[in-house]
């Protein structure tokens, strides 16, 4: 799909949804892919929502980055997106990076906004607790090895992603195609995702959000901690919660888990938007 003045990315739309409700739109986290991160979500999202899971830039089939990955770019492709597809409203529903996205978009966009899901996902993703040297020299590192690899054409970048995350594809069970799914991603694109979770921070504003939102707690989650995720909820008024069984890989390795208590928490936040708001989870 062509975003205009921005390029072109992959959509997956399915569902038809209520005509009272707004559509969701799925964001992935980092290193994955639309298909990736939501696979074992669409069927059971689709029998309600009308839902689009895009790939963001730099990842999958997304938009070229050009000079460098900016999280701020990505939420405006989701408003732009909204634009295509004709869509008012949506909720941002965003898995770890995504949830970065999600949240942007609201400040950014605030008009298309009708509510927010937000899983394994935080205000900030920098511990103070770490020493910040160490963090410095590591994000330096990153930037530079962005640059070089901005050197080779995309062509030549790729197949560094393939060999980079393939291995951990294959380690988690996933199919071949999944593997196919990250030999898409831009490894530079991804280092420069890496510096720009390092230097997100919504604590300043995340308390401003003035729509539905839930989430997702992933309670083994030993890439965003599950005290993070829990701030997030408290810093964001009337928040409802939904705790996870699960590590940071949860969408693939425990849908059994993660799927129903994301179904719940979608309808919760629609529910909302249509003043239908059943109590929130205990």
């Amino acid at each position: 799909m062509h975003l205009p003045g921005r390029g072109t990315t992959w959509i997956r739309e399915v569902g038809v949804g209520r005509p009272d409700e707004p559509p969701l739109v799925l964001l992935h986290g980092w290193t994955a892919t639309g298909l990736l991160n939501w696979t074992a979500c669409f069927g059971p999202l689709s029998r309600r929502f009308r839902i689009v899971a895009m790939d963001l830039r730099g990842h999958g089939r997304g938009i070229d980055v050009g000079r460098r990955f900016r999280l701020v770019d990505c939420a405006d492709d989701v408003a732009t997106l909204l634009d295509v597809l004709g869509i008012e409203r949506a909720v941002p529903v965003g898995y770890s990076m995504g949830g970065p996205v999600a949240q942007l978009t609201w400040l950014r966009h605030p008009d298309r906004v009708a509510g927010l899901v937000l899983c394994a996902t935080s205000r900030n993703f920098r511990s103070a607790a770490e020493p910040a040297l160490p963090e410095l020299a590591l994000t330096r590192g990153v930037a530079g090895a962005a640059a070089a690899l901005r050197l080779l054409p995309p062509g030549a970048r790729r197949p560094l992603a393939t060999a980079g995350l393939g291995w951990r594809t294959r380690a988690l069970g996933l199919p071949e195609w999944a593997v196919q799914e990250v030999s898409r991603n831009d490894p530079a694109a991804l280092l420069d995702g890496y510096r720009e979770l390092q230097r997100f921070d919504s604590s300043p504003w995340i308390t401003g959000v003035d729509v539905p939102t839930a989430v997702v707690v992933t309670t083994d989650d030993h890439v965003v901690a599950p005290h993070r995720q829990r701030r997030l909820a408290e810093a964001i008024p009337g928040a409802a919660v939904w705790a996870v069984d699960g590590d940071h890989t949860a969408c693939v390795n425990a849908v059994d888990r993660f799927v129903p208590a994301l179904v719940a928490a979608c309808g919760w936040v629609c529910d909302s938007t249509a003043d239908r708001r059943p109590p929130p989870p205990a």
